[in-house]
């Protein structure tokens, strides 16, 4: 598609989005001598932690490792005060980070990209955003994140309802105050567990509706203690290559002994020491937890075991239980009493499973089993994952063809970094890397990295045009779809790792489920190999 009318700004670069993505790929741009600019629809820098402020919002890595990587005097002044950083700690972290790398001014704050088009005539890539206002540039590079795009579910006569609505996705940043009120949640997902306890303690009552039980682990949040932290700073090196030695981008391995290597005692007595610990390595206690059932059940089974011995009425903790899927195979969520909330007068449950919501009234929820009264409705519903946060931007490549039309029947890529017949557009921890089964700014830092050194590359070899090819789209499509299948990740039927959160989504497992240290080996390789996969052209 060949564009006439000129454009309000040229760079060399575009990129989309402030958070932990766009903000270091506009640093390492302006490293390499590229002029760029970041068109970013909130009023501040952030992303997921500008616009996700709802009740007890935090991180799920431990905060020493969930931050960057790249520069060792931010690391050694950065002070964090808890084991898990809140959302307004990180936010707080993200505006250093910009003021003191200077990145300010080269974001233009308040502008939602509508529509990305292709020029057939210069080869460049013209954006526009809801305002009308124009960007061009040679190459784009996607910061939206993977979980930016709000996933409201279709209730009949949502519009009816007389109290307001809120999805966590979207908080207002001014807050909620639910004191008094008869507020309902619908969602028990990460989101969902982080907040309910929270808003448990200030609603007058708290109803909360729940379609999937969850697995999750305590999180042991607490202050971050100055010993800790020292140790973290003298050590960071250290963290840092385990990190990117390691599947998930954590600063730990998986274990390398079977589930049924060990006695029974022995196994509980492993499980027990994690839950005492807390986090995210619980689910790193044996190599096999995600490829063999039977080893899964002994965690999914201890885990409901805990259920049952904090949640006091038997019914309730029942309902409680996941038996649907194994765990992990969904996001593994760790929590900060969250079942213990389910002991409050003040909390009820709803199996909307058992009883389905047929429909919002002027007052309440209406389920089969009767009306549930309330005064604001929380949705933490999660996202439209991967692949909405592309596709609410009107993407258009060669001969205008629309990515939503190419992605009809689910995403296809080529390393989760570029789309066939989308030349020049690269997709930050896209659909078809390991994103969301890893350490988020570990994977971040390891896409800009290479988008840098690919463009890098081509300015050097006088190339103006990069696009990979349908072989290689097709050839890593299959890849990503057998990593997913040595393991268990697609039995959970109701993941949004598949897309099944979303009606009408086609159901294809989106993330690499292969490893984040392997994944990075096969994209240094396609590098060394001259860009295998990837056709260059040269200026004319």
């Amino acid at each position: 598609m060949t564009i006439a009318q000129e454009s309000t700004e040229t760079t060399d670069v575009l990129v989309v989005g402030a958070g932990f993505a766009g903000l270091y790929m506009l640093h390492r741009l302006r490293d390499l001598g590229f002029s760029a600019t970041v068109l970013e629809a909130g009023d501040g820098v952030g992303g997921t932690w500008y616009w996700n402020r709802y009740p007890g919002a935090r991180c799920d890595s431990e905060s020493y490792y969930y931050s960057y990587s790249f520069d060792e005097a931010l690391q050694q002044e950065w002070e964090w005060t808890e084991r898990y950083a809140e959302q307004s700690e990180i936010l707080r972290y993200l505006d250093h980070v910009a003021d003191r790398l200077d990145l300010r001014r080269s974001i233009r704050f308040g502008r939602r990209v509508a529509e990305a088009v292709l020029d057939d005539g210069t080869g460049g890539w013209v954006l526009r955003t809801d305002a009308g206002e124009r960007y061009a540039a040679r190459f784009l590079v996607t910061a939206v994140g993977c979980l930016s795009s709000a996933n409201i579910p279709r209730i009949p006569a949502l519009e009816t309802f007389g109290g307001r609505w809120f999805h966590t996705g979207r908080w207002p940043h001014e807050g909620v105050d639910f004191t008094g009120l008869r507020v309902g949640v619908v969602g028990t997902g990460s989101t969902g567990i982080q907040a309910i306890p929270v808003i448990a303690e200030q609603a007058a009552h708290l109803t909360v509706f729940q379609r999937t039980a969850n697995y999750s682990i305590p999180a042991r949040n607490g202050p971050m203690e100055a010993a800790f932290q020292r140790e973290v700073k003298e050590n960071y090196a250290e963290i840092r290559n385990t990190q990117r030695a390691t599947i998930n981008g954590h600063p730990f391995h998986v274990s390398d002994r079977p589930a049924f290597s060990v006695s029974e005692q022995e196994r509980t007595a492993i499980y027990e020491e994690l839950w005492g610990r807390g986090g995210l390595r619980f689910r790193a206690a044996f190599a096999d937890l995600l490829t063999d059932k039977d080893a899964n059940d002994t965690a999914a089974e201890f885990i409901r075991t805990k259920i049952r011995e904090t949640v006091h009425d038997p019914a309730v903790a029942e309902k409680l239980t996941p038996r649907d899927h194994p765990f992990a195979t969904k996001r593994p969520p760790i929590d900060t009493r969250y079942f213990e909330t389910y002991n409050r007068d003040n909390v009820t449950l709803v199996d909307v499973r058992e009883s389905p919501i047929v429909e919002a009234t002027p007052t309440g929820l209406r389920t089969t089993s009767g009306e549930y009264p309330l005064d604001c409705l929380v949705f933490a519903t999660g996202f439209d994952a991967l692949t909405g946060p592309l596709l609410n931007i009107d993407i258009r490549g060669d001969g205008g063809r629309a990515l939503r039309d190419v992605w009809a029947e689910g995403p296809r890529t080529y390393l989760g970094l570029q789309v066939p017949g989308f030349p020049n557009l690269f997709t930050i921890t896209g659909p078809g890397s390991p994103s969301v089964l890893t350490n988020m700014p570990t994977a971040i830092e390891q896409h800009v990295d290479w988008i840098a050194a690919c463009l890098r590359h081509l300015r050097s070899t006088g190339s103006e045009r990069i696009e990979t090819t349908d072989d290689a789209a097709d050839a890593w499509g299959a890849q990503v779809n057998a990593a997913a299948h040595r393991t268990l990740l697609p039995m959970a039927e109701s993941s949004w790792y598949l897309g099944a959160n979303v009606p009408g989504k086609p159901r294809v497992f989106m993330p690499y489920a292969g490893g984040l240290a392997a994944y990075a080996r096969h994209c240094e390789e396609v590098a060394a190999a001259g860009y295998d996969g990837f056709r260059l052209t040269q200026v004319r």
